[in-house]
């Protein structure tokens, strides 16, 4: 198995061969706290960065290093995000859905073909769909979406932490550490908690 120390020389550029094919990823769909975001990206053919892979087998500093690299070098890339008050009103997947419909309509180049990451996606009107179980470790344009979409996510929650300090989200993003629950159970929830999740 590759270690997020080495190079990704194994991830494959797309799907479909398609050079405006684009890679979609979320990050924050199992969090208590904050929007789900999500990216798309369109990477020229050659683009394969040292450690490229999943965002979650890289360090915070290497995902900001690569973020500068893909937002640079991108043929096309764009962020999108659903609200805490999305997520109540349709649901986590939904609004996972929504927010990289948002990043797709967002593409300064259209894309021809989408490659998402898991296993299941709402079609985005006029355009093929491909979903790839394990996609961010096996796709350039996924990984680079995940580290889009994890790196705009944690300055979000890093934001919101200035105003909401006791519950560490510059640390843990709003994921359901110990530490975190632990901060509600002493605080209660925040305006930015999803209160239809299980947040005890």
């Amino acid at each position: 198995m590759r270690s997020a120390s080495s190079p990704a020389v194994g991830l494959l550029a797309t799907h479909t061969g398609h050079p405006h094919e684009a890679g979609l990823d979320e990050a924050g769909r199992g969090c208590l706290a904050g929007p789900v975001f999500a990216a798309a990206v369109i990477l020229p053919p050659n683009f394969n960065p040292p450690f490229l892979h999943d965002s979650k087998l890289l360090t915070a500093r290497r995902r900001v290093a690569l973020r500068a690299t893909i937002c640079a070098e991108a043929v096309a890339w764009a962020v999108g995000e659903a609200s805490v008050a999305e997520i109540e009103a349709i649901n986590i997947a939904q609004a996972s859905y929504l927010a990289m419909h948002r990043a797709v309509a967002a593409l300064a180049v259209p894309a021809i073909h989408l490659l998402v990451d898991g296993n299941r996606f709402r079609p985005y009107p006029g355009l093929p769909h491909t979903c790839a179980v394990g996609g961010d470790g096996r796709f350039r344009h996924i990984a680079a979406a995940s580290i889009l979409a994890k790196t705009f996510r944690d300055e979000h929650l890093a934001r919101l932490a200035d105003e909401f300090p006791a519950y560490g989200w510059a640390q843990n993003a709003g994921y359901p550490t110990a530490a975190h629950r632990a901060a509600l159970r002493a605080h209660g929830p925040t305006p930015h908690h999803r209160m239809g999740f299980r947040l005890l």
